[in-house]
């Protein structure tokens, strides 16, 4: 039985260890749909407690503990389109619930979305771990149009010949960082893939 299955059979059971588990493992999906639907903050928890509580009745039927990210993203756009539709604000485009169902492909793509949540939650918590000066310049290096070296070292009064290393040094801290550690051993497998394809990402940007 895989962890995820497991803790799907004991949460069903009852085991409040189990549950909260898995709220904390699936948070980052919902999260990131309802921003996906520009829905406010307290929408968002209005949202997620009408999520949970569905989830509260329904776990015991979930036969296939493969299809829960599916069941949750398709229950979560439908409670999104619902707050959208009650406020008048015009939802997200991509997101139309066609079926109660959920196929293969959409808890393959929940499950793309969820990992894509928790790259920006690890990133987050990573950089916020840096040193407020490591923050500054990070930020800086990943503004939009690019800032040259001779501006972010009259901004921070530091030599301009300081920012490559300490850039270096501070992807270096945000790889070894636990929670983008953990990304990089489950899903590349690879600290220079991760530096690669996430840390100098779009991802990592909004993270910023």
């Amino acid at each position: 039985m895989t962890a995820k299955a497991d803790l799907v059979t004991r949460a069903a059971q009852g085991d409040k260890h189990a549950w909260d588990a898995l709220v904390e493992r699936y948070i980052p999906l919902i999260w990131s749909i309802c921003r996906k639907h520009r829905l406010s903050d307290a929408d968002a928890e209005d949202v997620g407690q009408n999520v949970w509580l569905q989830l509260i009745h329904q776990l015991g039927k979930i036969r296939d503990p493969a299809a829960l990210p599916g069941w949750l993203a398709t229950v979560t756009r439908r409670e999104c389109l619902r707050v959208t539709a009650a406020t008048k604000r015009p939802p997200a485009t991509g997101y139309a619930i066609s079926a109660e169902i959920i196929a293969d492909e959409e808890s393959a793509t929940a499950e793309q979305e969820l990992l894509a949540a928790e790259r920006h939650a690890a990133l987050r918590e990573a950089f916020a771990a840096l040193p407020a000066s490591g923050q500054r310049l990070i930020a800086l290096l990943l503004e939009d149009p690019p800032v040259s070296y001779a501006e972010i070292s009259a901004r921070l009064g530091i030599p301009a010949g300081s920012i490559g290393p300490t850039r270096r040094r501070c992807l270096d801290k945000l790889r070894r960082h636990p929670a983008v550690a953990a990304l990089i051993d489950t899903d590349t497998g690879s600290p220079g893939e991760m530096t690669a394809g996430q840390l100098r990402s779009d991802a990592f940007g909004q993270a910023v």
